[in-house]
């Protein structure tokens, strides 16, 4: 008896299969396909778009970042030599 219980099983499991392997490769099931991969590369684009944006802006924010440093490292530098004036000791 339990031989014809998997005997079962396998005969339907390998008819479950042909049916789905011919439902993936069915015409209907490649227009969908389609769709689905044309969608993903306007959402590719789309993504790829968004990340130009903000690589331009990081871009941007980095470039005032260094200028405000060198602004205060020369404001700290030139405030350094006004300490170190001689002549000016008490």
């Amino acid at each position: 008896m339990k031989h014809y219980i998997k005997l079962a099983c396998f005969v339907g499991g390998a008819l479950f299969g042909s049916a789905g392997i011919r439902l993936l490769t069915s015409r209907d099931a490649k227009k969908a396909y389609t769709y689905m991969t044309a969608a993903g590369l306007r959402m590719k684009d789309t993504v790829m778009e968004t990340v130009t944006a903000v690589q331009e802006n990081a871009a941007d924010i980095l470039a005032s970042a260094k200028d405000m440093n060198e602004a205060r490292a020369a404001k700290e530098a030139a405030q350094a030599a006004e300490a170190e004036v001689p002549g000016e000791d008490a």
